[in-house]
């Protein structure tokens, strides 16, 4: 059986769909084909216990609902059922002594409270809040919002040169380029506004002391603070209904249990276009464009076999970051905090200190698993209560520096497979070892816990093949695989969303801007084939 669209999308996680949902909406006719029994990707919503309504990967959509694809799609999108749910809380800290440090949706009310706490790195956050919304916003967010390799960067680039001169570009780069600990050593004098801020930047796979953790980190506690953290009322599959219904009112089409088996060329020679694509037996053909959600080595390994030497090279290079873990818990009641203001924040760090995120993720990069690991505890249901019965709650714990491999443990405590892989086994010690680390800090939550499911990095990547390795960015956002160099540059043709074929386009977390549920790279290139 032979189809035709005008675009054809491989893989529907966030980017793919809405691609699909803004071009299917301007005219033209899409199709996105998922290997998988489900749209969304990472976005994914399971009933894991009766009543709780689990967002099992991806959960927070700061970045998606400033985005603006969500400003064009909004209305649609609204029309369609979906509902965002926020509360007066963003983010706020945890030590493991019980003591914590909540923040509202508002930055003079947050240097406030970070200063009754730590004397002068209040006014010192909000200044550095200012700068990132006020002075630097134009270079950083229109550097991020667009194509690196677009005039509208060249033009960009000009306008701010000369505004800043030579030494105000230098001094942007320089700062840009800074590790987090090296920026919150010489501007902070305290170390609990070092820990409130440092775990932010592992939301990236980078550590505290790598380059460019100081932007990332800052940038990160800036929007969320300033903006929020929105989720999906009723679960964030309801994000997923609303495009698909989108999509398939303006005539696209949807397809699960399609894994892509090959790209399909013209011809043999460097300047063959793609035509289409091969899935479950069936050749679609694709009239303007093929966009593959998919890793390097999965785009110019197993798609396009024959793409060029040096762009595979390229590829099978790309480097993948630590494992992530996600462990679930289904509560009886609130959990009870030792500071009850945080029980209404919408996620909740656990460090003993900016040394200590240094420790474990230096810990995990070595292949060991870390004895106090930092933790990202969400509670959705402090934002959403829908998602589980009246009397009880939902904890969402994120873990971001562990082995992909394992070599030992640095408590001691889990025994390690010989051949490094992660077992039932060692989950569930790690899953005890995140509960017994929670229950300093909500004494009694054992007697709570209804049901608890926990994902280890090989799950994550059996729930989606662009983890590699578990790592949840689908690659590492280092300065060699990140703006210009994401996921890689090569002078066969392969830069930004362009591979060497030019109607053969790739993107998702491995391309600019990165990962998260922004939808950046689903967004430039909708904009990029719109004006063909």
């Amino acid at each position: 059986m032979t189809q035709a669209f005008d675009v054809v999308f491989v893989g529907s996680g966030i980017n793919s769909l809405v691609g699909a949902a803004l071009l299917a909406t301007r005219g033209k006719r899409v199709a996105v084909l998922e290997r998988n029994d489900r749209l969304g990707g990472c976005i994914r919503t399971e009933e894991l216990f009766p009543g709780y309504r689990h967002d099992v990967l991806s959960q927070w959509y700061p970045l998606f609902m400033g985005s603006p694809a969500y400003a064009e799609l909004k209305d649609k999108l609204a029309a369609a059922g979906l509902q965002f749910a926020q509360c007066d809380y963003t983010t706020g800290l945890v030590l493991p002594d019980g003591r914590g440090l909540a923040l509202k949706q508002d930055i003079a009310d947050a240097a406030r409270r970070i200063d009754a706490l730590c004397p002068g790195d209040g006014q010192k956050i909000a200044a550095m809040a200012a700068r990132m919304f006020g002075e630097d916003a134009s270079l950083t967010f229109g550097l991020m919002g667009q194509s690196p390799y677009g005039w509208d960067t060249v033009r960009l680039l000009v306008r701010e040169s000369f505004k800043r001169g030579l030494d105000g570009m230098l001094a942007y780069a320089s700062a840009s380029m800074e590790s987090f600990r090296r920026w919150a050593d010489r501007e902070l004098d305290h170390d609990l506004s070092r820990a409130l801020i440092a775990p932010w930047i592992l939301h990236s796979g980078l550590g505290p002391d790598e380059a460019c953790s100081a932007l990332i980190g800052k940038l990160t506690f800036a929007a969320v603070v300033a903006g929020g953290m929105p989720v999906v009322r009723g679960g964030s599959e309801g994000v997923v209904r609303a495009l698909a219904k989108v999509i398939e009112e303006a005539g696209g089409e949807l397809r699960t249990n399609a894994e892509v088996s090959e790209i399909l060329f013209s011809d043999a020679s460097p300047k063959a276009r793609a035509t289409g694509v091969r899935a479950a037996g069936q050749v679609i053909n694709a009239r303007q464009a093929v966009v593959c959600n998919v890793t390097p080595p999965q785009l110019y390994g197993k798609l396009w076999p024959q793409a060029p030497q040096a762009v595979k090279s390229r590829a099978s290079g790309y480097r993948f970051g630590r494992g992530g873990m996600q462990i679930h818990f289904a509560l009886r009641g609130q959990p009870r905090w030792m500071d009850p203001e945080l029980a209404r924040v919408p996620l909740v760090h656990l460090t003993e200190s900016l040394e200590e995120v240094c420790a474990s993720v230096v810990t995990a990069t070595n292949g060991h698993l870390p004895a106090r690991p930092t933790l990202a505890i969400g509670q959705p249901t402090a934002v959403d209560p829908s998602r589980a019965p009246a009397d009880g709650s939902i904890l969402w714990v994120q873990m971001q520096e562990l082995p992909s491999r394992i070599r030992g443990d640095a408590a001691g405590s889990i025994e390690v497979p010989a051949d490094g892989r992660w077992t039932e086994a060692v989950r569930e010690a790690m899953a005890d070892r995140v509960q017994q680390r929670l229950e300093q800090v909500m004494p009694g939550l054992g007697e709570q816990v209804l049901g608890r499911r926990a994902y280890s990095p090989a799950d994550l990547e059996r729930l989606n093949c662009n983890l590699v390795g578990g790592d949840p960015y689908a690659g590492v956002c280092s300065p060699d695989q990140f703006f210009w160099m994401r996921p890689f540059a090569s002078t066969a043709g392969a830069r930004g969303h362009r591979t060497p074929c030019r109607n053969l386009y790739q993107i998702g977390a491995s391309t600019h801007p990165g990962p998260g549920l922004g939808a950046g790279s689903g967004y430039l290139v909708a904009q990029e084939l719109s004006r063909r």
